[in-house]
């Protein structure tokens, strides 16, 4: 079921839709943008399904907040929660519950994400990296509003309005055997679909200005970027794969680390960023591999990008220190490790910034996929503290699937 435009008169009628984008922080003139907040504002007073599919960066943590603040919920709990973040061993206990003595460790009753959120909304994040099993549960809930803890024997009820988001190809998820195709169409009531930034057109611009005057408040610069006539439409017509996240650090990165002010094309190429640069991921995309062929090479040269960057950022930080910049070395230190923030507060999916510098590789270093992989992962690892969560985001890949790779590559940590 899909909402039709015709309807868009009484949604606008009721709410000011620039005052809902200054509330939520969301930046664009983007006709799609404006149909996705729409679609959210014209589903919030029913309890309809939501299913959100988008790249990853795009900003879809916003929706749900805001079809749960228009609903006739918005005065219970409001829960988002990241499914690939939590192991799957786990799962099923923290979305279900559990009841004493169920497994070790159980040493009390436990309602659960279900059970808590009774009466309000529940955003489940990621649902694509959801089990296989712990997605028949998530079928049974929607279906009959009743779930059984784990051990447990008697059902519970619960009345949660659901808001699912994906940035898998879920078509390609239900073909494999990892996604159920009932749970998708139970999900997907109502489809949404974020546009990616690459095509937003203007509103790149604009998003640059607002990062640049935030970065500059932030950090205390005297002067925020600003952009040449030339340099907007090289933005404009970059490929930006991590979408908003990525972009967010780029202007970052550049309000810290550019001595100039005013940001031209050959300024941006120093940061990778060229109307041609991500033909990467367009060759990927473009090619007949399919399947987990086709993903592990999109996910490599993702991870070899990545490589790319960091060592760029690592060499551009000695030079600042070897030209006697501490004024800007002393700043740089100053920045925060990432952290993911939820929901509103885009990070990008590359590299922390760090006061080690990385020494160049040698010509005869080892190409092989997996070991360079595998030398990413402890890279992001030692950046990190071993701290999942952050080394998972850096890579751009799901706590889960961290975990699984350091158990395969037998990485200490």
């Amino acid at each position: 079921m899909y909402l039709c435009r015709p309807e868009r008169k009484y949604c606008m009628a009721e709410y000011d839709l620039n005052q809902i984008k200054q509330r939520y922080g969301i930046i664009g003139r983007d006709e799609r943008l404006k149909d996705v907040l729409d679609t959210a504002l014209q589903v919030a007073k029913t309890n309809l399904a939501v299913f959100i599919q988008g790249e990853s960066g795009t900003g879809k943590e916003v929706i749900p907040r805001i079809i749960h603040d228009f609903s006739l919920r918005k005065t219970k709990r409001y829960i988002a929660i990241n499914c690939g973040s939590i192991p799957e061993g786990t799962i099923d206990s923290e979305l279900f519950g559990h009841v004493k003595g169920s497994f070790t460790g159980a040493i009390s009753d436990h309602d659960g994400y279900f059970g808590v959120a009774n009466g309000g909304t529940l955003f489940l994040d990621e649902v694509g990296e959801l089990p296989l099993s712990t997605q028949v549960r998530l079928l049974r809930v929607l279906e009959t509003g009743e779930y059984i803890p784990v051990g447990g024997s008697e059902p519970k009820k619960t009345d949660v309005r659901i808001v699912a988001a994906t940035n898998v190809q879920i078509e390609r998820a239900i073909r494999e055997g990892k996604f159920r195709e009932d749970l998708y169409y139970r999900l997907c009531t109502i489809s949404v679909k974020m546009p990616p930034l690459r095509e937003r057109g203007e509103d790149v611009v604009l998003l640059f200005k607002k990062f640049a005057m935030d970065t500059a408040q932030q950090y205390s610069i005297p002067q925020p970027l600003r952009l040449t006539p030339e340099a907007e439409r090289v933005i404009e017509s970059y490929k930006w794969p991590g979408n908003i996240r990525q972009f967010k650090n780029v202007v970052e990165q550049m309000s810290i680390l550019s001595k100039e002010r005013v940001i031209t094309p050959a300024i941006l190429a120093q940061f990778e960023i060229t109307p041609s640069q991500d033909t990467t991921e367009l060759t990927v995309r473009e090619t007949s591999l399919s399947g987990k062929e086709g993903e592990n090479v999109e996910h490599t040269l993702k991870m070899m990008q990545m490589m790319i960057h960091s060592l760029k950022m690592d060499v551009e930080m000695l030079k600042q220190k070897v030209d006697g910049q501490s004024q800007t070395s002393s700043v740089v230190r100053q920045l925060p490790a990432p952290v993911t923030i939820h929901p509103r507060t885009e990070f990008s999916e590359y590299s922390e910034y760090s006061d080690n510098p990385i020494a160049d590789d040698d010509d005869d270093e080892d190409l092989n996929l997996e070991k360079m992989e595998r030398r990413m992962i402890e890279k992001a690892l030692r950046r990190s503290r071993n701290r999942r969560k952050v080394a998972a985001d850096d890579l751009g890949i799901s706590e889960r699937t961290l975990y699984r790779k350091i158990k395969d590559y037998g990485i200490e940590e």
